[in-house]
């Protein structure tokens, strides 16, 4: 214990020989916070915190130069002898005068267009400049709640109640990380975590990593919800104004001219507020500037702040980015929420180049023990200095952490919440037990009754179990569900076993049993909700159903990085099923049709007759180029948008009731989403398959595709569905060849047409093509409004659709209710 004592020491003095320490106040005394400092002609920096105190690390001892750089101040230049391995250093900044007559201006010109262009001009240079570099990086993530209503939408409100104080307002989640970081343009990573750290979590690790903080304004777009268009885009003039505020020197005499950067459109995702430009290579020297929420399509966010502040090697002529804060105003449903997220970059490197083995798909990873520092390690490495909320938060919720792991206060805790209601009955119920860390879950039947005409009134409820591994993100669950219809008077059972092994690959199997009741076509494009509706109002009861009876195990898992491979096999009994009811709520002369999907005007003969048979399959599936990080409690993929997503199956039936059953099916499928820059996003779902010896199988194992017959849709994306074709009049048991196209603007036409920008919508324009043997091909074109709503609640969609086979087949209106996905 003493060797690892004292080698920790000796890092930590190889680390930080010493440190400068200090407030930084304007004329008045106020403290100023987020102010650039750092050593002179070095990269060694941080800034300052709300409370304008600061921390700088000096790995030598000796003279030294540091500048305190804040935008609107004067730059001021102090000399410190480090001879001690604290000193104190306060330093008051004034106010910066910016002169107007800095820059010659010419009348027939804006001055600060011509300033912009020599910046857009420059800009390949400048940024080729820091394309490769290594460096030290700190981060720090702050979430806040202010006045936290009690209740919402009638539901009690205490999930933090324990960390709010009287006002109702806190802290919610601060986190803090230290890294090595190797980066080369534009997007190759290596990040190594040295220290992490999660307030009221000893065990937690924080998400913040440099990857996630790279907005480089020096590229055309900053990745945002959306891509925000840069001040210096090479078509930055399309979407912003600019105006010339005046300039002033620094303490090198370099000139900084200081520009407004106005939007032309403020329903477009572009920023407001000011770029600092340097007069001579036309470097950023800062930034300051603020989106709203709307304008990124971020509807749950007011309004978001990025800061940027610069400074200058005089050794190596490089501006470089050494602090960076993003700050955020949201709020929804009552709840107001605010934070920032802090950001210190130090101590670069420049290589010319790097070995061929630096970067990998591994694009981030943590050092054995980085969340078990303790608090001397943070207090000798962290270049902010907390403030005293943070400090309080940070005690607060240790003792709280202690506390919320001992089995009294759990048991405590759980005997309030498990307490039996009689509304439990009705709206479903939960039994924990938190210090052993499984549940009982109980799912009211009167949550999801539904209707259709096989079974009439149908009550669905469930019992599962559930045992988890929080520390390695791993779970048992044993669960049940009961079906029951009252027209049919018939229950039905299935039982379920699933056991994640790990959170590295992903290792899950699945064992299921019993009997169910399901749609012909297995991806069960007719969800409960809308089926209910059109059958009970419109007497459309689309939905067609027959009866399995099952055992069946699945295991899956990453094989390797990128590739997932799925194994199922079952032994299912099929029987056919009838309407048992004609009952509706709106009275009319028409019918329902019958249960089969291939005479629907005969209610005497069905689709399928009774079968048995075991089919198995497997499914690969290929992610190009996915990236990674590895934690202690897991691997956590990033997908390559670079690349398609391929997936190949193979599936086969035997042991058949009769042979003329058993058949072979090879499929595949691609799947590729391209951002166009700002101008929206480009989905494309391709599959395609080939059936053997399956001329006579049963219509369960046909090809199904998702046709929609109901006018309404639910998913974000019409990627998978065609949206008028009758459900089963394609299927298919030979080959098929679909294909659906969508690219949604995101509000690149949307925003520029009068009157319709204020909608905040989305221009979706479609394509979809389906081919199979001895049938015209079938076309759908597609133009549509997303994004539509209220205020923050965007949560519906309308396309009109024009379908083709062989000429003209006709044309409607969908309407996208995304919010039905909650009552599935």
């Amino acid at each position: 214990m003493k060797k690892i004592t004292s080698l920790l020491f000796l890092f930590l003095s190889c680390y930080s020989f010493s440190q400068i320490k200090g407030t930084v106040t304007d004329s008045n005394g106020k403290p100023i916070p987020l102010v650039n400092i750092f050593e002179e002609n070095t990269y060694t920096g941080t800034t300052t915190n709300d409370q304008g105190k600061y921390i700088l690390n000096i790995r030598t001892a000796g003279t030294h130069k540091i500048i305190f750089q804040f935008l609107g101040y004067k730059t001021s230049r102090e000399i410190v002898d480090i001879t001690n391995a604290i000193v104190v250093l306060d330093v008051v900044l004034q106010e910066e005068n910016i002169a107007l007559n800095e820059v010659v201006i010419n009348p027939k010109d804006n001055p600060a267009n011509e300033i912009i262009r020599k910046a857009i001009a420059n800009k390949k240079e400048n940024s080729e400049k820091t394309a490769r570099y290594k460096a030290d990086f700190y981060s720090r993530g702050i979430f806040r709640i202010k006045d936290a209503p009690k209740t919402i939408l009638g539901q009690k409100f205490d999930f933090f109640d324990e960390v709010l104080d009287s006002t109702r307002s806190g802290i919610l989640y601060l986190s803090e990380t230290v890294s090595k970081i190797t980066f080369q343009k534009p997007d190759k990573m290596k990040e190594v975590i040295l220290a992490s750290k999660v307030s009221g979590n000893d065990n937690g690790f924080s998400f913040n990593n440099a990857d996630s903080a790279n907005f480089d304004i020096y590229e055309n777009y900053l990745p945002f919800e959306i891509n925000v268009v840069s001040p210096i885009a090479d078509n930055a003039f399309s979407y912003y104004k600019y105006k010339f505020e005046g300039s002033f020197f620094t303490e090198n005499r370099q000139q900084i001219n200081k520009i407004k950067v106005i939007p032309r459109r403020d329903s477009e995702p572009v920023m407001e507020g000011y770029i600092y430009i340097e007069d001579e290579t036309y470097s950023v020297y800062a930034i300051d500037l603020t989106i709203k929420g709307k304008q990124m399509q971020s509807p749950a966010i007011d309004m978001l702040t990025l800061k940027q502040s610069f400074s200058y090697n005089s050794n190596n002529k490089i501006w470089v980015k050494n602090t960076q804060t993003i700050d955020f105003v949201a709020g929804l449903l009552s709840i107001k929420l605010n934070g920032r997220f802090t950001y210190v970059y130090s101590n670069f490197e420049f290589p010319n180049q790097f070995e061929k083995k630096t970067f990998s798909r591994e694009v981030l990873k943590f050092e054995e023990n980085a969340n078990k520092k303790d608090n001397e390690f943070w207090n000798t490495i962290r270049p902010v200095p907390l403030t005293e909320e943070e400090t309080t938060d940070y005690l607060k919720k240790d003792v709280l952490q202690t506390k919320k792991k001992s089995k009294p206060y759990l048991d405590s805790i759980d005997n309030k919440k498990n307490k039996f209601k009689f509304m439990d009955i009705l709206m479903g119920y939960s039994y924990k037990n938190s210090f052993k860390k499984w549940s009982l879950d109980y799912d009211s039947p009167l949550m999801s009754t539904t209707f259709n005409t096989v079974q009439g009134w149908k009550l669905n409820a469930g019992l599962s179990y559930t045992k988890r591994d929080e520390e390695k993100r791993t779970y048992t669950r044993i669960g049940s569900r009961f079906d029951y219809g009252f027209s049919e008077n018939k229950l039905r059972a299935t039982a379920s076993f699933t056991h994640k092994f790990n959170n590295n690959n992903n290792s899950t199997v699945t064992v299921n049993g019993g009997s169910s009741i399901n749609q012909f076509n297995g991806s069960n494009p007719i969800s409960n909700v809308v089926n209910m509706v059109s059958t009970l109002f419109f007497e459309n009861n689309f939905m067609k159903l027959y009866e399995k009876n099952f055992a069946s195990a699945f295991y899956g898992r990453e094989v390797l990085n990128g590739l997932y491979m799925n194994v199922n096999a079952e032994y299912a009994e099929r029987k056919p099923l009838y309407n048992t009811t004609d009952y509706t709520i709106i009275q009319s002369d028409d019918l329902y049709t019958s249960n089969n999907p291939l005479d629907p005007t005969n209610e005497t003969t069905a689709a399928i007759e009774k079968h048995n048979l075991v089919k198995a399959n497997i499914l690969m599936r290929f992610n190009f180029g996915q990236k990674y990080w590895t934690r202690p409690d897991g691997k956590f993929n990033i997908p390559n948008d670079d690349y398609p997503t391929l997936t190949f199956g193979y599936e086969k039936t035997f042991a058949a009731t009769a042979k003329n059953y058993e058949y072979d099916l090879i499929m595949g499928r691609v799947n590729y989403d391209v951002t166009l820059g700002n101008k929206g996003l480009l989905q494309m779902n391709i599959k395609a398959g080939k059936f053997f010896n399956g001329e006579n199988i049963s219509f369960v194992d046909y090809k199904h595709f998702n046709g929609n017959q109901t006018h309404i849709g639910q998913s974000d994306s019409y990627t998978n569905v065609f949206n008028f074709l009758p459900y089963y009049t394609a299927s298919t048991n030979d080959s098929y060849f679909e294909t659906h196209i969508e690219h949604n603007d995101k509000g690149y036409l949307m925003n520029k047409i009068p009157l319709l920008k204020y909608l905040q919508s989305q221009l979706v324009l479609g394509f979809h093509n389906l081919a199979i043997p001895e049938r015209k091909p079938y076309q759908e074109f597609t133009v549509g409004l997303d994004n539509l709503g209220f205020g923050k609640y965007r949560f519906f969609r309308v396309d009109y659709i024009r379908s083709y086979q062989n000429g003209y087949q006709g044309d409607g209106v969908i309407f996208g209710l995304k919010f039905l996905n909650v009552f599935e």
